[in-house]
Order: C-alpha cells, then structure tokens, then sequence
C-alpha cells in the first residue's frame, strides 16, 4: 500500500510540475501523507523529474519563444551561467529560485542552455532545504491534528512542529537575499 501510493505520488507529482503546477501544496501534502523524511524523499524526486521534463519539453518545442521573452530580462547571467552552470543554478535552487515563480524557474534555464544532468542534480540538491521544510510543516499539521481534540489555528501556529519549520523557513528566506545579493546582482 505505501509502495502504491508513492507511486501514485510521485506520477501526480511529476505531471502536477509538468502542468506548471506550484509546489508548495504537493510539499505540504507529501508531509502530511508520508511523513517528513519520506515525504521528503518523494517530493524530491518527483518534482526534480517533473521540472526535468518540464525544462525539456520548454527547451524542445518552446525554446525560441523562451528566448524571445526572456532573454534580455537575463542577458547579464548568461554568461555567469555559461562559465559555471552547474554551481549557479545549484544557487539559484537553493535561494528557493530568488522569487520567481516555480514555473517560471522550471523554464528559465532554457535560456542558459543548461546541461539536462547538471539541471537535474543542481534542483535535486538545491531543493532540499526548502522542501524538506514544508514537508516538515506538513508532517507537523498531520500530528496535530491526530493529537488535538479540536482545531485551533493559534494553538497550529504554536506548536513546534509548525513554529520551528517556519522560523527555518524565514532564515533560509534571509539566507536566499544573501545569495541573491552575492551571485545574482551586480
């Protein structure tokens, strides 16, 4: 039955990417599903194949209108891109994509030309901290609400399973602006 489910997991997953689906819900949902380590485990995947098709298919069949969109928008990382593709986007992943939306990440890098192993190792590596904590939260929300005799929203947002993610979360956020300063603005 977990096996199955994974599976139905990581497919709905990878097509809910590929459909330029967000991700927070699908991390949250794992959470709660799966727990937060194996929760973890198959959103990583999945959604790190999801993004990889998804870049793709962008590069083959969208990659002029790509192009024609946004590359001006990005002329000055191109070539930062081009020297060390792999540890720039590995920074962008883990800046949680400096704010632009999922979708829109998945897509970008066609216009960097990324090698299709290097995109897949940098967001599977770079989307470890940020999802591991939203599985987290996920995890946390699952427990409360098996432990509580009613639902509170102050008394979810107090408990520390949800609290301490969270106060993560804002200084992996702080952490990201840093990144974003130091290799994405000149």
């Amino acid at each position: 039955n977990l096996y199955f489910n994974l599976i139905l997991f990581f497919i709905f997953s990878a097509l809910w990417v590929i459909l330029l689906g967000f991700g927070s819900p699908i991390l949250i949902l794992s959470g709660i599903i799966f727990g937060k380590w194996i929760g973890t485990s198959i959103s990583l995947i999945s959604i790190s194949v999801g993004s990889l098709c998804l870049y793709i298919i962008g590069n083959y069949f969208f990659s002029d209108l790509i192009h024609q969109i946004l590359k001006n928008k990005f002329t000055k990382f191109i070539e930062r891109f081009q020297k060390n593709e792999f540890y720039y986007f590995l920074a962008f992943r883990a800046a949680g994509g400096l704010g632009i939306p999922f979708g829109l990440q998945n897509l970008l890098p066609v216009i960097f030309k990324i090698k299709n192993y290097n995109y897949f190792l940098a967001s599977l590596i770079g989307f470890v901290p940020h999802f591991f904590i939203w599985n987290a939260v996920g995890a946390g929300i699952n427990s409360f609400i098996k432990e509580s005799d009613e639902f509170n929203l102050l008394y979810l947002i107090l408990s520390k399973e949800i609290y301490i993610p969270l106060l993560i979360f804002i200084v992996l956020f702080l952490f990201s602006l840093i990144i974003k300063k130091k290799f994405f603005n000149d």
